[in-house]
């Protein structure tokens, strides 16, 4: 009821639109034998074209109201998928980093896409209809029961039996379907992995063996519908020879009572009808019946990612304001798991407007530091500060307003370059989008695209060079002008020639602004104020350039490999 709030008022008139028409419908059986007791067996012609005018003005009457309750119960289902897809993805985008490196890509795209679909179905032809037919059962019990009690008694001997096979049935549908989700969930899973990843299986020859493990997940997801397809081929017949069965039973019973003028004819006909609308509801329960437990089966699984405890926390209010870019780091301790250590006791000062590099092997904590800063984690121990102000304290949305940050693994999303550098946000012009571009020297490649800035980018850049994408990132990062800058290892993937671009550029922007640089060429960084020398979670050099190099330690040994390597 909670996803129905926005629309309660087109929810009620589908719940009333569904009462009257469960009890439309079991009206014209009486309505058939009444015209066949005190009409047609006394040859009253006009009495029976007013009852047949009734009769068919029924019809119009239900059809009518059959159309508006699928309307309504369709916009109703769409108004909650809209609703619950967006909840859905605003929890996505609250989620950390690192729940997204555990989870694969398809498994949230099921989740977000078909199990919402799912969910929807159940509103537009589930709950209100399944409601609507268990009703209409209900009327058409009691109609029987008022009309002839020992027949109707008769006629469902035959329910214990139905009841067993729903039972069965009901079971063996649920695990089935869990089944037919998961199928779904691995083959999205496998598709979308492997379509980003396509140039590595054509590198690597692995087409045929690929194409083998496709073969057996997509065989996996048909036996599991074929299974839930053997429960309904089973089902519907168990339920047509049970219908058919206490039709039989009627036709005995009734016979056996006109013959001794104990039950009318109208009356035996109008019983005939009544089993007919008594079963068909039933059957077309079992397909709802499917929707519903697909639906239970969809809802657990989204209720189950919007439980998960991996989100970014928001523990602050406080809007900084205008950041001087004192950066303070003390004593900070922090783990990803709890039990291992990735910092350790890490404290140090960036001075506002001044730049420090962190240097280290892969693992030794460079970029958990950066994390930490844009609050994606909390410390474990100790605490972080920005003009004084814990980062506790600060409101993530706008301490992030304050940060550019450069990754070396570049996304850009389908859409225009224009697009992806200001992400959608209109408060940026596209003079100050190119005004940046011409700082940092990416103007001219963009404007020699064959639409320039409106140049559609496919997904994640591919039609553009490693050094293309870098230079959009830098703009993108710029273009706020923000009062802290992060660079982690941003020119690692770009050539000689477009990284002696960026450096210019780069020196350009660090000017009276903070800055941290995660850096792999060592060689870039020669002019920072401070080098942070970094080793299983733990500083273990820290001077500038030159006071490094003096000190004859890790980082002169990884200079000279360099450069040793440089001039190789």
């Amino acid at each position: 009821m909670t996803l129905t709030r926005l629309f309660r008022p087109r929810f009620y008139t589908a719940i009333v639109l569904t009462l009257a028409i469960s009890v439309i419908g079991p009206l014209r059986p009486y309505l058939m034998q009444v015209s066949i007791d005190r009409y047609i067996s006394l040859g009253d012609r006009e009495g029976l074209i007013l009852i047949s005018a009734g009769i068919l003005l029924l019809l119009v009457l239900q059809s009518g109201l059959q159309v508006w309750s699928t309307i309504l119960a369709n916009y109703i289902g769409q108004e909650v998928i809209k609703d619950l897809r967006i909840k859905v993805y605003r929890y996505l985008t609250s989620l950390r980093t690192s729940y997204y490196d555990k989870t694969p890509v398809g498994t949230m795209v099921t989740r977000t896409v078909n199990d919402v679909e799912t969910i929807a179905d159940v509103f537009s032809d589930g709950l209100i209809n399944i409601a609507g037919d268990m009703l209409q059962i209900i009327f058409i019990l009691i109609m029987m029961f008022s009309t002839d009690w020992k027949l109707s008694l008769v006629s469902l001997s035959v329910l214990p039996f139905l009841l067993y096979a729903g039972y069965v049935f009901k079971e063996k549908v649920r695990m089935s379907f869990e089944d037919v989700r998961n199928q779904v969930a691995r083959l999205n899973t496998y598709v979308q992995e492997h379509i980003q990843g396509m140039q590595i299986v054509q590198l690597f020859n692995r087409e045929s063996a690929e194409m083998k493990h496709f073969t057996k997940i997509n065989q996996q997801h048909r036996d599991a519908n074929i299974r839930s397809v053997w429960y309904y081929s089973v089902f519907f017949p168990v339920v047509e020879m049970i219908a058919a069965t206490s039709t039989a039973l009627i036709l005995w019973y009734g016979s056996y009572g006109v013959l001794n003028d104990v039950t009318s004819i109208g009356t035996m006909i109008a019983f005939i009808l009544y089993i007919n609308m008594f079963f068909r509801p039933i059957r077309q329960l079992a397909d709802r019946f499917n929707t519903l437990q697909m639906g239970m089966v969809a809802s657990e699984r989204i209720f189950k990612l919007v439980e998960e405890n991996d989100l970014i926390e928001s523990t602050g209010e406080t809007d900084p304001g205008k950041v001087a870019g004192k950066i303070e780091f003390s004593h900070v301790w922090f783990s990803y798991t709890g039990t291992e250590q990735v910092l350790k006791d890490i404290s140090f000062t960036v001075k506002p407007g001044s730049t420090m590099a962190l240097v280290g092997a892969t693992g030794s904590g460079k970029t958990t530091i950066i994390n930490l800063l844009n609050k994606f984690y909390r410390p474990t121990q100790g605490y972080i500060e920005l003009d004084g102000n814990q980062l506790e304290s600060l409101n993530n949305v706008k301490l992030r307003q304050h940060i550019g940050t450069v990754l070396q693994d570049v996304f850009l999303f389908s859409g225009t370059v224009l697009d992806n550098i200001r992400l959608y946000n209109q408060e940026i012009t596209e003079k100050q989008v190119e005004e940046t571009a011409r700082l940092l020297g990416a103007h001219d490649f963009i404007a020699k695209l064959p639409n320039g800035y409106h140049q559609q980018v496919e997904e994640r850049g591919l039609t553009l060079s490693v050094g293309q994408r870098q230079l959009i990132s830098f703009v993108r990062a710029m273009v706020t002008n923000p009062s802290i800058l992060v660079l982690d290892e941003a020119t690692a993937s770009i050539d000689h020639d477009t990284e002696q671009v960026i450096q210019q550029a780069i020196r350009k922007m660090l000017q009276g602004r903070t800055s941290i640089i995660i850096a792999h060429r060592l060689s870039t960084i020669r002019h920072v104020d401070e080098i942070l020398v970094m080793d299983k979670g733990t500083i273990v050099e820290r001077g500038n350039h030159t006071e490094l190099i003096l000190l004859n330690g890790i980082y002169k040994k990884l200079y000279e490999i360099q450069f040793a390597h440089a001039l190789n």
